[in-house]
């Protein structure tokens, strides 16, 4: 393969330290990276035979979203958090947040929480039969 070229049924280009082009980030399929470009959380290039090119700054930031999207968060709520992730320390000033955004991050901030608590809950229940049983075995 040549350093200019990928294959068709890749679709999805991205530089290689040795400017070879290389597949899309780990954990993330090029059906993936297309949808995460179409839902306007990252953004690519196009190279003039139409392939897209993605930064390492893109690249990183999919693997972020993949990461969210394995949390459950919506695309909504990650694309409203995303600047907040880039730079954690920075202050965040967001321009036209409303009320709604708000509501929805909230709403999303409770569901996870709801789905932490209760594997920790069926953890804590794990561990409290096991030392019973190994209380009884000894």
């Amino acid at each position: 393969m040549d350093g200019g070229e990928c294959r068709a049924a890749r679709a999805v280009c991205v530089p290689h330290r040795d400017g070879h082009p290389t597949g899309p980030p780990r954990g993330a399929s090029p059906r993936q990276v297309r949808f995460y470009e179409a839902k306007s959380l990252i953004t690519s290039t196009r190279e003039p035979n139409n392939y897209r090119d993605y930064s390492e700054a893109a690249l990183g930031r999919a693997q972020q979203i993949r990461e969210l999207l394995n949390a459950a968060l919506s695309t909504q709520a990650i694309r409203a958090i995303l600047p907040c992730l880039q730079s954690p320390r920075d202050p965040i000033v967001f321009k036209g947040v409303t009320s709604e955004t708000v509501a929805a991050l909230e709403r999303e901030r409770d569901s996870l929480t709801e789905r932490i608590d209760i594997p920790a809950r069926n953890r804590h229940a794990i561990a409290d039969y096991l030392a019973e049983l190994q209380k009884r075995a000894e």
